[in-house]
């Protein structure tokens, strides 16, 4: 049974994440965002997802750090197409799916892990041994 509360992957996927992100950027006042802000508003647990966003969008040149929790949105305004902004938003996307591609590799290697402690845990002649623990 499925738990409605529970966002779906696609929610939570890093490309629709970002496109979120570049939205509240191009929002913001004078284009700068408070990064503790944005990750309230686009209810993210944990930041290094907003971390691996700022990373590729300022390697790209389209963002620059004001401070540590701040940034400037450097790229055009909306509407605006550019071969160079075509150029940076195609780099983007790879590397987006390169992160999705990571996160998803990370995510199976988590369940390994989690499988062998679990098969650790459970065999029978492990329980002889105090320091293993369920």
């Amino acid at each position: 049974m499925a738990d409605h509360c529970t966002p779906s992957r696609h929610e939570k996927s890093l490309g629709l994440l970002t496109t979120k992100f570049v939205s509240l950027l191009q929002e913001a006042k004078d284009g700068v965002l408070d990064l503790k802000v944005a990750a309230d508003q686009l209810a993210v647990r944990q930041k290094r997802r907003i971390y691996d966003i700022t990373n590729v969008l300022e390697g790209i040149g389209l963002i620059e750090k004001k401070s540590k929790n701040s940034i400037q949105w450097k790229g055009a305004g909306p509407g605006c197409n550019t071969r160079e902004i075509s150029d940076k938003l195609i780099n983007l996307k790879t590397d987006l799916e390169d992160l999705d591609k990571r996160e998803k590799e990370i995510d199976q290697h988590k369940l390994w892990v989690q499988q062998s402690i679990k098969n650790v845990t459970d065999e029978v002649t492990n329980t002889r041994y105090p320091f293993i623990k369920t």
